[in-house]
């Protein structure tokens, strides 16, 4: 039987309320905006700007760097409290969301995307080091999941509300709508105090630890696999499987419907069974998917492995868990700005390998992932025994 603490992850204590409250419209702020500039770029790019491939594949690795920068929060936090920067950073993913359509140029398209993306990287810097710092290991996977299950819900939300505002509204006026209510979200979060006195203070320096080598390892290992996932998987789905549009769109809609659904459950199954066995589960599953993906003919099972992909991508939560057991608490904030950083280096990297390789055989990068997928799941096995 369950802990009761699993059965109600929405009880928490009152000094916590209302940062659980804040990281909650941070959140969706975030996936409102982050959504709202993926779904319409593209055509914005290449209908109104008049990019190119070439543009738009830049602007693509320029979205990158700030997450690559990650790590420079550290400093920016000797000066700004750390809730006043997440709730900063959606402001500014806010207003380079909104200037979007007003700079339909490529280097227009190259500052706004910056601004977004220096935005929404640092809040996801942020959102994660609040909740490990507020939420104790029995709680913050159950919060991680909550607030995962949120992202999913919001994203339905935003892919519906953009379709009816695209049959009445040009891209600016869209881009400017959906970038203003993220700015306002996040005039409110500078306008709140969720902490509290008893959260121990947090380093204001890089922090690198010898004991911390397999979490910087399996964050390194989690972004390459996410790199592959995100450029060749649904590539793989229109260049080799023919998919439509409508068939990408639907699976977006299926995707996040099951991961509103199961977010939570997968919290909970971090709290019950430990970060060694979730995490084993994660990379058993995508040797197995990345495999499947490389030589199926089956439209049907591809679609299955995607789902799955998307499914398992959220067993990833315990590997910032299994950090919150390890680490010394004063360490969670730098160490979620290094480990983000760390996380961002296959981005560089893994897409321009990746695309290399396809050229030679589409099958690579996804031989290439399961490989990547049994070597974290041999490292996950060294992850002690009290965080099973």
């Amino acid at each position: 039987m369950l802990p009761r603490s699993t059965k109600a992850p929405w009880m928490v204590t009152s000094e916590q309320r209302p940062m659980l409250r804040f990281l909650i419209v941070q959140t969706a702020a975030s996936v409102v905006g982050l959504q709202c500039w993926m779904i319409l770029f593209n055509n914005f790019a290449v209908e109104v700007a008049g990019l190119d491939g070439l543009q738009v594949g830049i602007i693509g690795s320029v979205r990158e760097i700030p997450g690559f920068l990650a790590l420079l929060a550290v400093f920016v936090m000797l000066v700004i409290r750390e809730h006043r920067l997440s709730a900063l950073s959606i402001i500014f993913l806010g207003l380079g969301t909104a200037l979007t359509g007003l700079l339909p140029s490529f280097s227009g398209l190259i500052i706004t995307t910056l601004i977004m993306s220096f935005g929404f990287h640092y809040y996801e810097t942020t959102n994660q080091s609040l909740t490990l710092q507020y939420f104790s290991t029995a709680t913050s996977p159950l919060i991680f999941g909550r607030l995962r299950s949120l992202a999913a819900a919001t994203s339905i939300v935003v892919g519906l509300l953009l379709y009816l505002m695209g049959m009445v509204f040009s891209y600016k006026v869209m881009f400017l709508t959906i970038g203003g209510l993220v700015v306002a979200a996040g005039i409110w979060g500078l306008l709140q105090d969720p902490t509290h006195k008893q959260v121990a203070p947090q380093h204001r320096k890089m922090i690198f630890r010898r004991r911390y080598s397999l979490y910087y390892f399996l964050t390194f290992m989690a972004g390459a696999r996410r790199q592959i996932f995100i450029a060749f998987s649904v590539y793989l789905l229109v260049k080799v499987f023919h998919f439509t549009v409508t068939e990408i769109t639907l699976l977006f809609v299926v995707n996040n419907a099951i991961n509103f659904v199961l977010s939570p459950a997968i919290g909970r199954a971090i709290v019950r069974f430990g970060e060694r066995w979730i995490l084993s589960i994660e990379y058993g599953g995508l040797i197995g998917v990345f495999l499947v993906y490389a030589f199926t003919d089956s439209k049907l099972l591809v679609v299955a492995m995607y789902i799955l992909d998307h499914i398992l991508f959220n067993f990833a939560i315990a590997i910032r868990t299994y950090f919150q057991k390890v680490a010394d608490t004063a360490d969670i904030a730098p160490s979620m700005a290094v480990g983000f950083t760390i996380n961002h280096i296959a981005a560089v990297v893994m897409p321009a390998i990746g695309g290399a390789l396809w050229m030679i055989d589409y099958r690579i990068p996804f031989v290439t992932g399961a490989l990547l997928s049994l070597i974290s799941l041999l490292a996950v096995q060294r992850i002690p025994r009290f965080a099973q």
